[in-house]
């Protein structure tokens, strides 16, 4: 063979003359000869193998060429038996390559037959790839459509064909066939012409599908093979870029893919490879669309997740990505980082470079926990959660983080938040703490074993060693200045000579040699350098055999210091030997002992205190997430739902104040907040866990005991709804429940009273399901609850009557005839013998459960009202023998004189609490008794009428045809029932007006006395018998119109001069049911109410704007300039209260208009001078307010009215509120353009600062997305601005005021506008500023004293009555005064 094939770039090249003794395609056979020629093919494979490709080449070529105007058979025929030609030399090739006799003949036709047979199998791939792309885009199936039979088999063939075509290839190349080029070097083209066909396939849309998955694999390990072996390692790294860039979806396909070129392959350069390309792209290239960042990020997440230890050598390349402007990169770095802490980075078992890595990695994701964009920050707070799931944050970090993760709860982004309760769940479920203590019970132990721990040192400290210098170290300090001293002495001057003469007077030496060698230390130890010296020098001469002093024979300094300092340290060392003697090895092994202890104590008090920052973080979140349950959004309501229930599975300190809060929640509109919170609950309290039904049931009652203690009343209806709904269903836990309750309730087992009453009111919960759980047991009821001893407990008996209540119609809202009990049963006997006797007790629990026994009484008993009337006259003559056996008391008592006073002061405060309990009792019984006229006779009413009827029609039978066709229209009139329904109505307010309160009947003997003690709080001082007379008046006048009108006055009196806020509150709630009552009789009154929104007390204003709210939003009140007061409240100091305001105006806003038209009104009333209130409250309220205006319309006109008050302001402090307002509305083009018509109004005001910068803002806002037309309109206005505010009104003459003169005459047009009526320009109150009122000066009225025998004084006087007294549906006096 003497040609060679060489691999071509493009087809086409074949058929050109090539160079010397290259292969050159020279019949191109024609498509209709194309079978024959194929079949040639086959047999020529069959009988010659696949060496036949060197002869039949020109026909795959052929193939190649007409590849679109072939049938698809032929194509796959083709296809098929190129697969054989490669799988042939697979086989044939292994023998070839070991064969020792290999010429270059065959070398080169193996060659030519493995380039041929690869070039034209890959090149027919790409092509069929391509034509099944397209059809799969032309025949992809719409709704109801169908494909094509033949194209449906020939795609699906084509998907199987695909494996066949790469598994060949793989089987080739895996083989050594480098051998076959000479030197080894595979030429690039033919590995290019395999890539090529690899990454063609893997621009299938679909490749990441499931279905695909063995093709993936398969060009995975063809791929591989081309890197391991054929040096397609550069070129993969660039192409995994490149289509990455392109092809999103390829993502996780090549992150699996690298994966497996690193381990399997051993390839692990193409990691550093593709992490250095992506590297080394720019900032500002990944910041653009398209350019492949959503690819890059999921590849690198998913990669690490895949080969994480190998991504660590070169993280520091991806690292420089988080300072970059891409979030999504910034994300995939720090989910890297995670991978790697999770999963390498983890343990105690790291070096100290590991530890290092670690510890900077943390420190990287704890910066980006504050990054700029929300999504980094939960992505960052969801790698986080992932680490602490794994147990892979270290202890020293638990703090740190978790307060980060606290203060990520406050976040603006509401998937942040998600995602911080997720990460603070996944802290309480893997904490190595103790959750169970809260921080209050941590306290002592603290504070206990930290004093321990101060002793233990103390201790410690006192028995170290004193540190001893050497004499040889004291030595060295002081040699430098002996040394000045003794050549001073040795050499003196003749002044100096005079002074030595003295000096050696009085330098003596002892008697022996010894002593005076000690004196001399003790010189120098106290730096008396030269008397040492000299007496050195004298005991020289007194002792001339010493040994001490033998070495100065010959007097220089230098013998002089050896023999001083042999002196000093040879005194000392004896004395270091002496004091310091080496300790017994017993001391020193108690010596280790303490020490152990101490180091045992201070990681106790490091645990104690570590313990402690976690329960408090862990309170913290509590808290914050406790509030989130009343969120608007949705998801962040179920994920507080999910941390409530899991900080309560894990017990921690605290934790059932939030299962307590979100119970409330089964109310809410959201069906997926509903079914949280049902299946919540489900969880925590209706699958008990135990071995026995038995076991499972007490279970059950003490998980829903805890919850019911202490719990309100509020709560107790909310568990209802669960509970319920527990008892509905068809469990198999039910009876036995039922069973322990009563078990419990009736005490067969010992249990506490409060258990008792968990149980009792579980048992009425039961009974909305099955009434027979309680009505069959009622005689147990009575005689456990409300037996002889119902005074020593009222809160059981109170509880029992609740659920006896919960078997009456009102409760069950049942249809049929009422269910009722006699007026003699048992019952109602213990009823009004407890409230009778409660009545002279003080017991505190006593109101409660007189309230619920007389709402029973109505609800369940056979003609309530002469049993009431019986159970007041049995209280009040208990009262008044009470009374007698108390003066009778006192007058033996005021026979000693000591006692006297002190025994009537006693006995008359409790006639007080006695008389409050009757006259509660009395308020009690006549609202119940309008309730049971309104509610319970007039329906019984009804259905006596509705049965008369039906009656009366089956007695008539058919008609006559008139009679049925004047029913009829009577019917669809509505006139049916319509009479009788006015007439029932008439007789129930009749029976209100002329008989509740006649004198025969017992309640209107109290209300003089209720008059009395309102109006005479001076001699009636008692606290609790002016609440109770209060609340009891105001249940008196809901009886009728009369007796309202005729205490109105009465009770806003006691709302303005009550010194008791809880009266004070009370009466809000009382006038607000009068109001809905007797609307007409309150509408004059509405002020006087409004004016308690500026209570003093935090309580009162609370109850003010929560029965406001409910009033206004009912329309019951009409909205009008008072809503000003309760504008102030969104700065109240009270959070509460702030909130309550700012729920009143999201509610109002709701309403249309309802704050646009309220604005106005509101802004000239909080910038009145007399209010006095700062700029600062004002910008924060009117912030909050003008958030609400969003129509163009109403901001224009707003603009328009806004600029006329500036002609009625009369303040500077005026006209800069009004300004602010202006810059705080969302300014639209129609209302700058508003602004600019209204110049006159304002620009005399430019020159103050207040009003210049709130309009300049103005501008700056308008500027950021105004076009460029707009732009320069603004422009022309900010100089008009600023060329007035600097020189002044007179001083500028702008071109536009002159062309706006000029249109018109400026003076007509001013007149005009000041004649015309507009939006603005009406005779309104509120674009004035308010004058004080003319009102007549109040008669200064004082409650009357003890001394006082004018008892009304008290009330206010008839001038003070609102005379307004038209009906609550008159138009209002503002739009009289404009018609």
């Amino acid at each position: 063979m003497s040609w060679d094939f060489l691999v071509p770039v493009c087809v086409g090249d074949l058929v050109k003359t090539g160079g010397i003794n290259q292969y050159v395609v020279r019949d191109v056979v024609p498509a209709k000869q194309l079978p024959s020629h194929l079949t040639k093919f086959k047999a020529a494979l069959r009988s010659q193998g696949p060496s036949c490709i060197l002869e039949h080449f020109d026909t795959g070529y052929s193939v190649l060429q007409h590849f679109n105007s072939l049938e698809l058979g032929l194509k796959e025929d083709t296809l098929e038996l190129l697969i054989q030609v490669v799988n042939g030399l697979a086989v044939s090739l292994p023998s070839v390559l070991n064969s020792t006799s290999f010429s270059a003949a065959e070398r080169k036709e193996n060659l030519n037959a493995v380039k041929m047979s690869v070039f034209l199998l890959c090149k027919l791939t790409e092509s069929l790839e391509s034509l099944s792309y397209r059809q799969n885009i032309i025949t992809a199936p719409g709704k109801g459509s169908k494909k094509g039979k033949g194209t449906k088999e020939g795609l699906l063939q084509w998907d199987s064909e695909r494996e066949s075509v790469l598994q060949a290839l793989v089987q080739l190349l895996q083989l050594d066939i480098r051998s076959l080029w000479s030197l080894s070097l595979v030429e690039e083209e033919f590995i290019s012409c395999v890539t090529c066909c690899c990454y063609k396939l893997l621009e299938n849309p679909t490749i990441s599908h499931v279905k695909n998955k063995p093709t993936r694999d398969n060009i995975t390990h063809l791929l591989g093979v081309l890197i391991s072996k054929y040096n397609h390692l550069l070129g993969a790294s660039v192409k995994v870029i490149q289509m990455l860039q392109h092809f999103e979806q390829l993502s996780s396909v090549f992150a699996q893919a690298v994966s497996v070129w690193s381990t399997e392959y051993g390839v692990r350069a193409v990691i550093g490879e593709v992490i250095r390309e992506i590297g080394q792209k720019s900032s500002e290239e990944l910041a653009r669309e398209g350019s492949g960042v959503k690819a890059f990020s999921s590849f690198l997440s998913e990669l690490s997740g895949l080969v994480p230890a190998l991504m660590i050598p070169n993280i520091s390349v991806l690292i420089t990505h988080l300072e970059g402007e891409s979030h999504t990169m910034r994300v995939a770095v720090c989910e890297v980082l995670g991978e790697i802490l999770v999963r390498v980075l983890c343990g105690d078992g790291l070096d100290e470079s590991g530890r290092a890595d670690r510890d900077r990695f943390f420190d990287i994701l704890q910066e980006h926990l504050h990054d700029v964009h929300s999504h980094v920050r939960a992505r960052v707070l969801q790698v986080f959660t992932r680490i602490v799931n794994s147990k892979a944050l270290p202890l020293c970090r638990y703090s740190e983080v978790m307060e980060l993760a606290v203060g990520r709860l406050m976040d603006k982004s509401i998937n942040a938040v998600k995602s911080a309760i997720q990460l603070l769940a996944a802290f309480i479920a893997h904490n190595p703490y103790s959750c169970k203590l809260s921080s209050a019970d941590l306290k002592k132990p603290l504070e206990k074993e930290t004093a321990k721990l101060r002793e233990m040192k103390e201790k410690l400290e006192g028995k170290a060693p004193v540190p001893v210098i050497k004499a040889s170290e004291l030595w060295a300090a002081m040699e430098p200045e002996l040394l000045v001293a003794v050549r001073t002495t040795l050499e003196p001057t003749s002044e100096e000579e005079d002074e030595e003469d003295g000096d050696v007077e009085e330098e003596k030496p002892e008697d022996d040699d010894r002593a005076t060698a000690v004196k001399i230390a003790q010189y120098l130890r106290v730096n008396k350098y030269r008397n040492a010296v000299k007496l050195c020098l004298k005991a020289r001469d007194c002792f001339p055999e010493s040994e001490l002093f033998a070495s100065l024979s010959a007097i220089t300094p230098e013998h002089l210091m050896d023999t001083l300092g042999l002196i000093f340290k040879g005194s000392e060392d004896a004395t270091e030997v002496s004091q310091n003697l080496p300790p017994t090895p017993q001391k020193e092994g108690d010596k280790e002992g303490e020490e152990g202890e101490l180091k045992k104590q201070e990681m106790l008090v490091q645990y104690l205190k570590d313990t402690e920052t976690f329960s408090l973080q862990v309170e913290r979140a509590i808290s914050v997430i406790n509030n989130m349950l009343y969120w608007k959004t949705t998801s962040v309501v179920q994920e507080a739902v999910q941390f409530c229930v899991t900080v309560h599975e894990f017990s921690v300190a605290n934790s059932i104040g939030g299962v307590r809060k979100m119970l409330p929640l089964v109310w809410s509109m959201d069906a997926a907040i509903k079914d949280a919170v049902v299946q919540a609950y489900k969880r925590l309290y209706l699958n008990p866990q135990g071995d026995t039904i038995r076991m499972k049931a007490q279970t059950l009652v003490d998980s829903l005991s805890e919850l019911i203690v202490d719990a309100s009343l509020g709560t107790i209806q909310c568990l209802e709804e669960i509970v319920q709904e527990f008892f509905g269903s068809d469990s198999n836990l039910q009876s036995t429940v039922i069973q322990v309750l009563w078990e419990r309730f009736t005490g067969k087992r010992e249990t506490s009273v409060i258990q008792k009453r968990a149980a009792v009111l579980l048992l009425g919960m039961a009974a909305r399901a099955e009434r027979e759980v309680v009505l069959s047991n009622l005689d147990t009821l009575c005689s456990v609850a409300l037996g002889e001893k119902v005074t020593e407990d009222f809160l059981l008996a109170r509880d029992t009557v609740i659920t006896i209540c919960s078997i009456t119609d009102h409760v069950r809202q049942s249809k049929g005839a009422p269910f009722r009990l006699p007026q003699d049963h048992q019952l109602f006997t213990s009823l009004t013998r407890a409230v009778a006797e409660g009545v002279v007790m003080e017991d505190p629990y006593w109101q409660s459960f007189m309230e619920q026994a007389v709402r029973l009484i109505y609800f369940l008993a056979e003609s309530p009202d002469q049993l009431c009337s019986r159970l007041l006259q049995r209280s009040a003559r208990l009262l008044l023998d009470q009374i007698a056996e108390g003066s009778e008391t006192n007058k033996d008592v005021c026979q000693i004189p000591d006692g006297s006073q002190d025994s009537s002061d006693q006995e008359e405060q409790v006639n007080c609490v006695c008389l409050a309990q009757l006259l509660s009792l009395c308020g009690c019984v006549a609202f119940w008794q309008v309730s049971h006229l309104e509610r319970s006779v007039s329906a019984e009413l009804r259905r006596r009428r509705g049965e008369t009827e039906e009656r009366e029609e089956k007695e008539k039978g058919s008609g006559s045809k008139q009679a049925a066709n004047e029913s009829a229209m009577e019917e669809e009139l509505g006139l049916i029932g319509a009479s009788a329904e006015d007439t029932e109505a008439e007789l129930i307010r009749k029976i209100c007006e002329t008989e509740l309160l006649a004198e025969e009947n017992l309640l209107s003997a109290f209300l003089p006395l209720l008059v009395k003690v309102c109006s005479s709080p001076g001699r009636y001082s008692h606290p609790q018998l002016n609440t109770a007379a209060c609340l009891a008046l105001s249940q008196y006048m809901m009886i009728s119109p009369s007796v309202c009108e005729d205490n109105i006055r009465l009770m806003f009196t006691v709302l303005e001069r009550s010194t008791l806020p809880v009266v004070r509150a009370n009466t809000i709630v009382a006038l607000g049911d009068l109001t809905v009552r007797f609307p007409n009789i309150l509408e004059p009154w509405t002020q006087n109410l409004y004016a308690r929104l500026s209570d003093e007390v935090p309580s009162v204003r609370q109850t003010a704007v929560t029965v406001l709210t409910q009033l206004v939003l009912k329309d019951v009140l009409k909205v009008k300039g008072h809503v000003s007061e309760v504008a102030v409240l969104l700065i109240d100091p009270e959070p509460h209260i702030a909130s309550l305001a700012l729920n009143f105006f999201n509610e109002l806003a709701t309403k249309d208009n309802a704050i646009y038209n309220l604005l106005p009104d509101i802004i000239s009333r909080l910038s009145d001078p007399e209010r006095g209130m700062s700029s600062e409250d004002f910008n924060t309220i009117m912030k909050q307010l003008f958030s609400y205006i969003t129509k163009e319309r109403q901001t224009e006109s707003l603009v328009e009215k806004l600029c006329q008050r500036f002609r009625t302001a009369k303040t500077e402090r005026q006209w800069c509120d009004v300004a602010t307002s202006l810059s705080l509305l969302s300014m639209c083009e129609r209302g700058f353009k508003r602004l600019q018509e209204c110049w006159e109004c304002y620009s005399d005001k430019l020159t103050e600062p207040g009003v210049y910068q709130p309009l300049l803002s103005i501008t700056a806002k308008l500027r950021r997305w105004a076009k460029l037309q707009f732009k320069a309109q603004i422009d022309d206005f900010e100089k008009r601005l600023t060329a007035v505010h600097t020189r002044g009104l007179e001083n500028v003459e702008s071109p536009e005021m002159d062309e706006n003169q000029k249109e018109g005459g400026s003076a007509e047009k001013t007149s005009t506008r000041q004649t015309k009526p507009s939006v603005s320009s009406h005779s309104d109150d509120s674009f004035a500023t308010p004058r004080k009122s003319r009102k007549s000066k109040k008669p200064v009225i004082t409650f009357s004293s003890d001394e006082e025998e004018d008892e009304e004084d008290a009330v206010m006087a008839e001038c003070e009555t609102p005379k307004v007294t038209t009906p609550i549906s008159r138009t209002s006096r503002r739009a009289r005064l404009r018609n």
